[in-house]
């Protein structure tokens, strides 16, 4: 037997496998009109066969001119609508309505609507001849009742060609003015497909066409892998397109509950003018997408609700779409007895773009008003509520607002909910999170089976007198509640909570798309690429004759928050960041590109702000203006600063804060400094570069850079400008989450017992103290008016006792309660404890800890005992951060104990000692071109000059800066020169310099005498 390795041969395969397993029948082209791009005849024959009475109506309209008029109805709806539309909804024509397919539904109990679905007519033809003007053919096409929906170029490398000559070819030989590829008007999908790829897209548009990768992974669908397919030991690669996706009952799926038309408004600013520019793409599933919607679904299907899933998705995996499809899906699910499985499906997000996305999404599928009912900011608790006892199908909401009703909500035994949360993290062992539980408990069920633990049999409702099995029920998992949880970053809890147990004890995701795969494919950058360290060396002294103890950790942050506050500290990296985006990020992106600064606070937010006008000022730079973010309100010295106060356009109009998203994206923006805000959930495609001046670590780390990976059709490459972290720091916290994460084992919930006995040693209180307090917190009946007064009448003996204790055995006693408390709060949520005397205890030493006395530390200031000496940057690390494939640093670690260790009460120490500690910590190899000249200067012109106090207090600033100081700052640095000549000699070569110095503190000296 001679091998046919031809492309003809691939293309047999392909329409074997359609013909004899896909559902399909082969196509013929005699009857296709190429210049309408249908096969009328066809699309007539499944109308006779689904519709006679409406198509004998129709005939009796139009009778012989009945095919040409549906031909120009359906066209004319095609043109307004969009073909997927059309197939979704049909077309109506002097009231006659015609479908023009027909969907599977989720019941099969309708055996009319099952048979139309069998009628479709699905059919495959090779070398498809499509235009009217040339002999062109496509390689394959896919029909549905007349109509082209898919398109296929097939090549092998075989014969020296690839999936990128399948590519060119829909480029450049297919001209999308042709009818059948006209947007959304006929062929709906087309793939570019070889013997180990498949690419895909929705749209031609010649050179400027755009394909996806829509390729399994290297190690499988929902596996952790890379770019490519895994070998396929049974046939082609690529085989999965074919068996999996474009099979008759999954691509009539797709199309009727997958795709949908995306038409997105964007503000543009042109020239001054501001336009909204609308665009509009079909959106086909990605493989990962489709197949995790599908295997949740088939998971759901078989087992029922009460389990949990956790989804590792990375940025990039597109799940906004993927939450949508889910939410869709399980709304409308049915069990294999045709019973609807759950009551509503609660999607929990704080993502506005989410929550119109999702509602956009499923109006495209199912135009049936109020589907979609989002409890946004404008509604209250009492919506959510009401949404979810009139069983609304789909619910956007956010997790705080479960808690003010998790004992209102009327859910009866059976009512069943699909919870899917976006961003899954340890917030969800929080309280909001066990009273949404509470919320949608099915409490009978978990009624029973604590009964028989108990041995009380004969219990088959709640005993309203006992008020604490109630809280006792909401624990652990529920058969009622089914969790979806989404996150690219999951924790240790997050995996226990929703992961999957393996047969080692360990935890891992049910479906991952990993952060590697997402690089490979292209659709998220690798913001590890061009990575650059900043090592800070500084050498602070004492300036003041006294020598003042204090705590000893209190006085080296004192000291830290001292030197990076500073203004020269300050001055010098907003120096080095304009510059560096001037001469680097400006030029990138086609010249739109921006970048982010990430500071440590708020107040170091608010003055990197102000460096950075006054900078972009004094040079002149017309083409960089900047924006803040912060929140609340931020006091310095005497100024008060609000986000909104401090953002203006350009003619000085304030800039609302739901408004800075959008003012950043525009060209009148390029830099955005931020405090917290947006570290987290920001998605801007222009933001090219980012500067970090704050510690990262772990999840936060990948969650801040992460902010730089959206991708750009003129975005090549990234940029990190770090001055705090260094690149093996970076590195570590990365690795966990570039493959899969994975828990090593389940946490041991009796841990809580040994922290309990620990607890009790330090013989603060005791069993008759518990049952005193729990008594009144679960009375039966209405809460009196001296009820409140009484349980803190209860608790003043054991706070009376908690005082006699020595301050350090009073701080390990508050550390062991501490995690004693949240200890409990995390187990209950993975498990039923069922242990009435611990949960009494857990309440109890809830309300305890609250009253227990704080310690109070009085705030540190030593900001005038303190002087910057010296202060250098230097470059330490430039380059590519490069993640291991196949690695094992992504298994996290439960702990073995709880930890109640506490540390040693710290000891107070002289001023000069812990700036001598922070000096050794910080030094670096100091010339006299490190040393910091500003203080000096100040030291002796202001603070020895008498005079200039009141030439200060007499005169207003511009007299005094200009006119006034610039002689005594001469003089001054004139003898301090000869004093110190290397240290100062770059004041006198350096005439810009000069006068920046002398501005600073002009402006410093004018400000302080004025006080």
């Amino acid at each position: 037997m001679i091998i046919q390795d031809n492309e003809k041969r691939f293309e047999e395969d392909i329409e074997s496998y359609l013909l004899s397993k896909g559902g399909y029948t082969k196509g013929i082209q005699t009857n296709y009109d190429k210049e309408k791009a249908i096969d009328i005849n066809q699309l007539v024959r499944f109308i006779k066969e689904t519709q006679e009475r409406a198509w004998t109506r129709y005939e009796k309209i139009y009778q012989a001119e009945a095919e040409s008029k549906l031909y120009k109805r359906l066209n004319d709806e095609i043109e307004t609508n969009g073909l997927l539309y059309v197939l979704r909804n049909g077309i109506t024509d002097r009231g006659v309505k015609l479908r023009v397919a027909s969907f599977r539904p989720e019941s099969t109990l309708n055996e009319k609507v099952i048979q139309d679905y069998k009628t479709n007519r699905l059919t495959v033809t090779r070398q498809f001849a499509y235009s009217a003007a040339n002999l062109n053919t496509l390689d394959m096409v896919l029909s549905l009742n007349g109509i082209p929906v898919v398109a296929l170029e097939l090549k092998n490398q075989i014969k020296g060609q690839s999936v990128e000559n399948a590519k060119k070819q829909f480029m450049y030989d297919r001209d999308p003015r042709e009818q059948i590829f006209q947007f959304n008007k006929r062929v709906l999908v087309y793939f570019a497909v070889d013997l180990y790829e498949v690419w895909m897209t929705t749209k031609l548009n010649g050179k400027d066409t755009f394909f996806l990768p829509f390729n399994q992974g290297s190690n499988g669908a929902g596996e952790v892998g890379g770019v490519g397919n895994p070998v396929n030991p049974d046939g082609y690669a690529t085989a999965y397109l074919w068996e999996k996706v474009l099979a008759k009952d999954s691509l009539m799926d797709i199309l009727q509950r997958f795709m949908h038309l995306d038409v997105e408004k964007k503000k543009v600013i042109k020239n001054g003018k501001e336009t909204i520019k609308t665009s509009s793409k079909l959106i086909f599933p990605r493989y990962h997408q489709l197949d995790v919607v599908r295997k949740l679904v088939d998971s759901v299907r078989l087992n029922g609700s009460g389990e949990n899933y956790l989804i590792q998705h990375s940025a990039g995996s597109g799940k906004s779409n993927s939450i949508a499809w889910l939410a869709y899906h399980l709304s409308s699910l049915h069990n294999l007895e045709n019973k609807s499985i759950f009551s509503s499906v609660i999607v929990v997000t704080d993502r506005t773009v989410l929550d119109r996305q999702l509602q956009d999404t499923i109006s495209g599928f199912d135009h049936v008003t109020g589907l979609v009912e989002t409890i946004g900011e404008n509604k209250s608790s009492k919506d959510l509520k009401n949404a979810i006892n009139d069983g609304k199908r789909i619910i956007i909401t956010t997790l705080q607002k479960f808690p003010v009703i998790f004992e209102e909500v009327e859910v009866n035994k059976g009512n069943n909910f699909a919870i899917i949360v976006d961003e899954a993290h340890s917030s969800q062992t929080g309280t909001s999170a066990k009273k949404l539980k509470a919320a949608l408990a099915d409490t009978e069920e978990a009624l029973r089976e604590y009964a028989e633990i108990e041995g009380e049999l004969e219990a088959n409702q709640l005993d309203e007198e006992d008020k604490i099995v109630k809280e006792l029920l909401t624990h652990g998992k529920h058969n009622n509640l089914s969790f979806f949880a989404f996150t690219a970053t999951p924790k240790e809890k997050t995996l226990e909570m929703f992961g999957e147990k393996q047969s080692d004890g360990s935890y891992k995701p049910f479906h991952i798309y990993s952060m590697r795969q997402a690089i490979e494919e292209e659709f998220i950058l690798d913001v590890l690429q061009n990575y650059m360290t900043y090592k800070t060396s500084f050498r602070i002294a004492k300036d003041a004759p006294d020598n003042p103890e204090l705590p000893a950790s209190q006085g080296v942050k004192a000291i830290r928050r001292y030197e990076s506050l500073h203004p020269h500290n300050l001055q010098q990296k907003t120096a080095i960041m304009i510059e560096q985006f001037r001469d680097i990020t400006s030029s990138k992106i086609n010249g739109r590109a921006k970048a982010m600064v990430v500071t440590a606070s708020r107040l170091h937010a608010v003055r990197y702000f102000h460096e950075f006008k006054n900078y972009i000022k004094k040079k002149g730079y017309a083409d960089m203006d900047v924006l803040v973010a912060f929140s609340g309100i931020v006091n310095d010295e005497d100024a008060e600063y609000r986000e909104s106060s401090l953002n203006k356009t350009k003619d000085g109009k304030r800039i609302a804060e739901n408004q800075l998203k959008e003012e950043f994206h525009t060209d009148n923006f390029n830099v955005l400094i931020v405090a917290e805000k947006y570290q987290t959930g920001f998605d801007e495609p222009l933001l090219h570069t980012m500067f970090v001046d704050k510690k990262l670590s772990g999840v936060k780390a990948v969650q801040t850079l992460s902010r730089l990976n959206r991708t750009h059709p003129d975005k090549e490459d990234t940029f990190i400008l770090d001055f705090v972290n260094e690149a093996e720091d970076i590195k570590k916290a990365f690795e966990p989450y570039y493959e899969v994460t994975s828990l090593d084992k389940e946490i041991d919930v009796n841990l809580i017992y040994d922290t309990k006995t620990k607890l009790r040693n330090f013989k603060v209180y005791n069993d008759q103290d518990i049952q005193q307090l729990v008594k009144m917190y679960f009375k039966e009946g209405k809460q009196t008016n001296t009820d409140l007064g009484k349980m803190a009448g209860a608790l003043k003996p054991i706070i009376s006792r908690y005082q006699e204790l020595d301050e350090e055995t009073q701080y390990t006693f508050r550390v062991t309660i501490r995690n004693f408390n949240k200890w409990y709060s995390y187990i209950t949520q993975l498990t039923r404890m069922f242990d009435k005397e611990l949960h009494e205890e857990f309440v109890f030493t809830s309300y305890l800890i609250k009253f227990i006395p704080r310690t109070k530390r009085e705030n540190i200031s030593i900001e005038d005992k303190l002087k910057l000496e010296y202060y250098k940057l230097e470059q330490t690390f430039k380059g590519n951060i490069t993640l291991e494939k196949n690695s094992n640093y992504n298994v996290l670690k439960n702990p073995d104990s709880i930890d109640t260790s506490v540390k040693p009460i710290e000891e107070d120490d002289l001023l000069e000692n812990i700036i001598k500690r922070v000096n050794e910590r910080f030094e670096g190899k100091f010339t006299d071109s490190d040393r910091v000249i500003v203080e000096g200067i100040y030291k002796k012109a202001v603070k020895e000059n008498k005079k200039l106090k009141r030439f200060a207090q007499n005169n207003d600033a511009e007299i005094f800066e200009r006119s006034i100081f610039p002689d005594v700052f001469e003089r001054v640095a004139q003898e301090l020169y000869l004093e110190q000549m290397g240290s100062y000699s770059k004041l006198f070569e350096n005439r810009s310099f000069y006068n920046t110095v002398l501005e600073e503190v002009a402006k410093e000296a004018y400000r302080e005498l004025r006080k």
